[in-house]
């Protein structure tokens, strides 16, 4: 940023056939993307690096619409979609809030 313009600005990720929603960060800068097409291959949530490498998946059974870290440790993640919420502790602890 440089006052309120964007600066050397570029694609972080390309969703190919899957479609991006709600996304969280972890501590370590890394992105985690709720996501899905309705096909049980693209379904669930995928984490990306800062470089925005694609590093991780966590499959469900339908789309993910959105997600959050909670817990007393911010390491699990909340998964909502469209008919049911998921959790699920994982190795990494959400970004802390300002």
């Amino acid at each position: 940023m440089e006052g309120n313009t964007l600066k050397n600005k570029r694609v972080y990720l390309d969703c190919g056939n899957g479609t991006a929603d709600g996304i969280a960060c972890d501590a370590d800068g890394n992105l985690w993307c709720g996501w899905g097409s309705g096909n049980e291959e693209l379904d669930g949530v995928r984490i990306f690096n800062p470089q925005g490498k694609h590093i991780g998946t966590i499959k469900l059974p339908e789309r993910c619409a959105n997600l959050c870290f909670g817990g007393e440790q911010r390491n699990r993640l909340f998964m909502a979609s469209s008919t049911s919420i998921y959790s699920l502790y994982v190795n990494a602890q959400g970004a802390k809030l300002i």
